[in-house]
This record gives structure tokens, sequence and C-alpha cells, in this order.
């Protein structure tokens, strides 16, 4: 029984984890839907979120007294949860115009170019950003002040919840269910997954295509945006290059699922932290199973932790290169 819960408690992490890798992937499917082309720039937007949150959380704090709130109760619980609410509002609207101008500004003009070009300044986007970035707050990792007290919840028996991991799982739901509702039932996303299959006939039926790219790259940096204060609530402190780790492995459960499907990156992404979760819990026991791996890895096997992304991605390619909810696409000439 202490084996079930154990193993229970590690597929709850990894949700968590899996979560925030799901809601990165989103930006770069959908953006790969619309235009065909991977937005590497997409990880760093996501570490900018993090940022604008840091931004507002301070502001916050200097009007209310959020640090008095040492536990989640009855009295606390709206000043706590509507302040966590505003952080991640306008971090998701900082983001949102952020992805519209990078779109506008670096990538617009290059759309009838090779991908190759696209691509190259997708990266240098990317390290435009991270060095700007440094150039304005500095290297040095910033403490995320404490929105949401970290306490286990009670009340589950013997396993163990955060709040913190509560809320970015319910996050992570509330986001998707929104995204849902985009998509299926308004016109843009309607237009967007017209866009999708033949950006000709969208354009020969009055669709302005302009609008829906710039909609689909405000929508998947607001999700990044989310993402990252999510995290930052989560972890000690951000930093200028928290994005690249993340934003690559986002990548991977994007392409796990089938670039270009929204729900396969949901569920490459909670593939992916699962995955990375049980390693880490199973790696005692297959340093005992191979002795050989305690001299490979003197500091254990946790440290392989990184590489799993990587790994998935040679095999998916290897075998399965549309993913697992993707689809084979031919391209006429």
């Amino acid at each position: 029984m202490a084996q079930v819960i154990l193993f229970l408690q590690q597929l709850l992490n990894g949700l968590s984890l899996g979560s925030i890798y799901a809601l990165i992937a989103l930006g770069y499917t959908m953006v790969y839907g619309v235009l065909r082309f991977i937005n590497f720039a997409h990880g760093d937007v996501y570490m900018l979120g993090a940022y604008a949150g840091f931004a507002i959380t301070n502001l916050l704090y200097l009007f209310i007294p959020l640090d008095q709130f040492s536990a989640i109760s009855r009295h606390t619980f709206v000043p706590i949860f509507l302040c966590t609410g505003i952080v991640m509002l306008g971090a998701m609207i900082f983001c949102a115009f952020l992805g519209v101008a990078i779109e506008r500004i670096a990538y617009r003009p290059l759309r009838n170019s090779p991908r190759l070009t696209v691509l190259i300044t997708a990266i240098g986007v990317s390290l435009f950003l991270q060095n700007m970035t440094q150039f304005f707050v500095g290297a040095q990792p910033l403490a995320f002040k404490q929105l949401i007290p970290v306490r286990a919840i009670e009340g589950l028996g013997d396993l163990t919840v955060l709040s913190s991991q509560a809320a970015i799982i319910v996050s992570t739901i509330v986001l998707m269910v929104v995204l849902r509702f985009v998509i299926m039932k308004t016109k843009l996303g309607l237009a967007m997954r017209a866009l999708s299959v033949n950006p000709t006939a969208c354009s020969l039926m009055g669709v302005n295509n302009g609008l829906v790219i710039s909609f689909t790259f405000a929508l998947g940096s607001a999700l990044a945006a989310a993402a990252g204060i999510l995290v930052a609530m989560d972890s000690p402190s951000i930093n200028p290059l928290m994005g690249n780790l993340p934003g690559i492995k986002a990548f991977v459960a994007a392409v796990l699922g089938g670039i270009g499907n929204i729900t396969g990156a949901v569920v490459g992404g909670l593939i992916i932290g699962i995955l990375e979760t049980l390693v880490v819990w199973y790696s005692n026991d297959l340093a005992n199973w191979f002795p050989f791996l305690h001299t490979l890895f003197p500091d254990g096997l946790s440290q392989l932790r990184d590489a799993i992304a990587f790994a998935v991605l040679i095999v998916i390619l290897l075998f399965k290169p549309t993913g697992i909810l993707g689809r084979v696409e031919r391209e006429k000439v």
C-alpha cells in the first residue's frame, strides 16, 4: 500500500510539472499550426512573463500586506487569490502584447522567406530577449515574493498536495477550458482552425490572415506567461535564462503529442512531466540493479532528469515523427 501511495504521489508531482510544459507547448503548437514554423523565442516569453509577474507583485506589496497572510483561511482566501489573479492576468496581457510585437517586427517581414531564415530569426529574437533582460534587470536571480502560502492541503490521506501544486493544476485546467472555448466557439478560433488547413482559401474568403496570426501569437504568449507565473510562485527565484530548458522541453512535448495539435501538446506535456518525475523516483532502484551506474553517475541518476526530454525527442523522431496525435501531411509541389 505504501508503494501505491508513493507512486500516486509521484504521478501528482508529474502532473504538476507536466501542466507547466503543456501550457508552454501550446504556444509552439498553435504558431506551428498557422505558420508552419517553430518560434524558438517562446521560452523567453515564458521567462518575461515571470518577470512581469515579479514587477506586478512588488507593486501589489506596496499597497496590500500580502506577507501578513501566512496561511490560507476563510479570512485570507479572497485577497490571496484575487491578488494572484491580478498578477497572472497582468503578466498574460503584457506577454500577449509582447507576442504580437515579436510577430509584427521579427516574423511578419519574413513570411514569404525560406523557413531556415525564419528559424535563424527566431533564435536571434530569443538571444535578444535574454540579453535585453540581463541588461535592464541584471543576470543575478531575483527572489519572487510569495503570493500563495506553500502549505500541504489536508484531508487527502497520505497524499501530500501542496497549495502551489493545486494552484498549478487548477489554473492549467481552467486555462485549457478557456482555450478550448476560444478555439471551438469563437469566430477567431474558427479562423485559426481554417488558417491551419488552407491559408489561401481563408484569404479568398475574406479572412484577415494577419489579424488571426497576431491573435495566435497573443494567445500562445499569454499561456506562456501564465506558466511563468505558476513556476515563479513555486520556485525561490527567477533569472533571465530560466526559459531555456523549459522551452526546449515544451517543444519536445509539442513534437511528442503531434506538433500543430492542441490536444497533443497537452498530452505531450503531461507525459514529459510524469516521465521526469518517475525517473528521479526510480533512480536509486536503477542504480542498485545496475551497479556500474554508480561509477558513471556518482551524484546519482537524478541528474539524468533533464536528458529524458531529449531522449524522448530522438525516439519520437525515429519511430513516429508525426507524434502521438499528429497526422501525416503531404506537401504538393
